[in-house]
């Protein structure tokens, strides 16, 4: 179980943090609407949320 979590899914998180943070920054300088920026800087918080998230419940899982 703790395998599966920090080997396949905290990476796919992570991943996927990077990638609307990659999109925001590509839609600021772009010179995009912002209202797509505002609602991926929400996204990103969530996903970083759901990675800490995960990662907290890998490492307690690994200690038990």
């Amino acid at each position: 179980m703790a395998a599966i979590l920090s080997k396949i899914i905290l990476p796919i998180a992570v991943g996927a943090v990077a990638l609307v943070l990659l999109l925001g920054l590509f839609n600021m300088m772009r010179g995009g609407s912002p209202n797509l920026s505002q609602r991926l800087m929400r996204l990103r918080v969530l996903l970083q949320f759901v990675a800490i998230i995960i990662t907290m419940f890998a490492l307690w899982v690994m200690g038990r």
